[in-house]
């Protein structure tokens, strides 16, 4: 039973993994070493699949409540995708106090983007990975965020957009002097740099790794939970402790997806600031 229950858990927890195999031929891994075997440049292709697909739906949605809206009586497609707007666009005014076309729409698609990754997580843990099973194909992760290389990769996307708006705004010099003239003054400019340059990408590492390790706590609960339906009467207590957690995991997806979205706009509006003296 324990070697059954180690298998279910590593079989779900693993991704559908394309690469080059030692002997030099490409393929999809079937095991979690063959997935180690593949090196870095192997790519998680469940992950792709689902955070395109999700973008897609993101889109639809969204392209469909703008087709319609209406000044008359709204549908409930347009209330809906009004109410999120509105709610993103009051965070971001109360936020970022600058000039940028940019950044509301990008709060927005960070947040909807990212609540649709994590409301995978409440779709029953077996259903598409024993689809995919009985298709042949041998693993499906359908939560993306629970792949650091997901994560990390939106964060290092904000980290981009931070760069380039510190030099926009503050110019190379400006830039330069805040990393090195904080918080010791000219003298300590080498210990300066130091600090802010750990502090800087501190950033984009916790953003990322918050939300991954969120995640896949989340997606932990819901496998060990499902091990408990071995056992009849024990599988009675998970039907209800399932339920609760996914009523509770509602509120943790949600939350995630707004840090992820408001940290963003709090980096870039840090971006944006120019100090008037250093």
């Amino acid at each position: 039973m324990a070697d059954s229950s180690a298998e279910y858990i590593k079989h779900h927890l693993t991704n559908l993994t394309y690469g080059q195999h030692p002997d030099g031929s490409w393929g999809f891994a079937h095991t979690s070493e063959e997935v180690k075997e593949m090196g870095f440049w192997a790519i998680n292709v469940d992950s792709m699949f689902w955070s395109v697909v999700l973008g897609v739906v993101f889109i639809v949605l969204f392209g469909l409540a703008a087709r319609g809206a209406t000044s008359g009586v709204p549908t409930g497609l347009q209330n809906f995708v009004e109410m999120i707007v509105d709610f993103i666009d009051d965070i971001v005014g109360s936020i970022f106090t600058h000039t940028n076309s940019l950044v509301a729409p990008l709060a927005l698609t960070i947040f909807v983007w990212v609540f649709l990754m994590n409301v995978m997580d409440l779709v029953p843990i077996d259903w598409i990975p024993g689809l995919a099973s009985a298709l042949g194909i041998p693993h499906m992760k359908v939560v993306a965020t629970t792949d650091p290389n997901v994560t990390l990769g939106m964060a290092a996307a904000v980290f981009v957009l931070v760069l380039y708006f510190s030099f926009a705004r503050k110019g190379v010099g400006g830039f330069l002097g805040e990393l090195t003239l904080h918080p010791f003054g000219k003298w300590g400019a080498p210990v300066n740099l130091v600090l802010e340059s750990v502090t800087m990408i501190a950033k984009p590492l916790s953003l990322g790794l918050r939300l991954f390790g969120n995640m896949y706590a989340g997606e932990m609960i819901f496998i060990l939970i499902a091990l408990m339906y071995a056992d009849y009467l024990i599988g009675l207590f998970g039907g209800v402790l399932q339920w609760a957690w996914a009523v509770f995991h509602v509120l943790i997806i949600t939350i995630q997806a707004f840090i992820f979205s408001v940290l963003s706009v709090v980096y870039i509006a840090q971006a944006h600031d120019v100090a008037e003296e250093h």
